[in-house]
């Protein structure tokens, strides 16, 4: 039988003003530690779902094959649950946290994956997945298998597991590019966990090319008032003709606003999953600083007056911005001629580019302004990649 703190639960819908990486329902004992991510302008943070969870579901929503149904009945949502609902899966994500007192326990959270290979290839969210000890992945016809991460990139937000299935059903991934403001979205996914595996919600693109900053990075997702919730994350958002057009991956919570929900585009998805499939992660160009604006500075407690550009507060030696002569203090001021005033706005100029692209940087050093040609290099990946 499950046990829900409601304490805690009330804690995680009642958030007021942020940003936050859809939900993994995050289920444990006696930790605030896991899965979801919620994101504001100062902190990031987890909520969490108490509760004993079994790992078998059962399909307790679709009906069988023959049952006979009117033509006004076979609604859009209707055909897309038939047949993108098998393919929606449930992903839980076993790890290890710490209380305060530094003791160690495991804790679960739960997010929602789309099988996009018969041979059991899963797209999720990086979130979902995150710092997992061992991740079990629950099939819509109510078996659980254990999966393997194949790669993650953390920028994105996207991820790729692999369970070890044959013939499995999979969900057509569509063009996302041909998207429009006004059309059926049906979003599909495990909202507050397993207990409510395969939920449809339905609704319309509100907005495209919604652009947010998230983690000092921004990002441009689809805007859809289908219900997105804790659980949802890594489930997909699916047109009409029932093609994934976007991974779900973030709500914006609002005191008293609704209708707010966010997705990856699936052509974006598209590039990044080639890419982990191909070598596990995704190659990044960088510079090799670490810089501040005015609000990312304030986040650590300092504080800057400057009026344009960005402050270098550390450089790599071994890097292309350490191997220019950049060093602390230094202030970026454009990139290829555009300025840059903001953290966002310097890592989208780097990302807009290529590993082995040159640029050129302004850059004031001590009142000197100096414009410098830097070759872009790879970024290191963690290592535990």
């Amino acid at each position: 039988m499950r046990r829900i703190n409601w304490k805690n639960l009330a804690c995680a819908t009642a958030v007021l003003a942020t940003i936050t990486l859809g939900g993994c329902a995050v289920l444990g004992s006696t930790s605030d530690e896991g899965g979801a991510v919620e994101v504001d302008n100062k902190t990031s943070g987890d909520k969490k779902v108490e509760t004993q969870s079994s790992q078998t579901t059962t399909d307790v929503n679709r009906p069988e094959s023959n049952v006979k149904i009117s033509e006004a009945r076979n609604t859009p949502a209707v055909r897309v649950a038939k047949l993108v609902g098998p393919a929606v899966v449930g992903i839980t994500n076993k790890t290890v946290a710490h209380d305060i007192f530094n003791r160690a326990f495991e804790t679960e959270g739960v997010g929602s994956g789309v099988i996009f290979k018969s041979d059991g290839y899963i797209i999720t969210n990086n979130h979902v997945i995150a710092n997992a000890k061992e991740i079990i992945v629950s099939l819509s016809d109510g078996n659980t298998v254990n999966g393997t991460l194949i790669g993650t990139d953390e920028m994105s937000d996207i991820a790729v597991v692999k369970i070890d299935e044959k013939n499995l059903p999979t969900a057509e991934l569509g063009d996302s590019d041909t998207v429009v403001v006004g059309e059926p979205a049906i979003a599909i996914g495990n909202p507050m966990g397993l207990e409510f595996q395969g939920s449809v919600t339905v609704g319309v693109i509100s907005a495209l090319n919604r652009t947010l900053d998230l983690n000092d990075r921004r990002v441009k997702l689809f805007q859809t008032d289908a219900a997105i919730s804790p659980g949802n994350s890594g489930g997909a958002l699916v047109n009409a003709d029932g093609q994934v057009i976007g991974i779900n991956s973030a709500k914006l919570a609002v005191n008293g606003v609704e209708g707010m929900g966010f997705a990856i585009p699936i052509n974006t998805v598209k590039s990044i999953v080639d890419e982990l499939m191909d070598k596990g992660y995704v190659a990044r160009p960088y510079l090799g600083v670490t810089i501040f604006d005015k609000p990312t500075a304030a986040r650590y407690g300092y504080q800057l007056t400057l009026d344009r550009g960005v402050y270098v507060f550390q450089v790599a030696i071994d890097s292309p911005a350490g191997r220019a002569g950049f060093q602390r203090g230094d202030i970026i001021l454009s990139i290829d001629g555009e300025e840059v005033n903001s953290v966002p706005e310097v890592r989208n100029a780097v990302a807009a580019h290529k590993v082995g692209d040159k640029v050129k940087v302004e850059v004031d050093q001590g009142g000197m302004k100096n414009t410098v040609e830097i070759t872009l290099e790879e970024m290191p990946q963690p290592s535990n990649q």
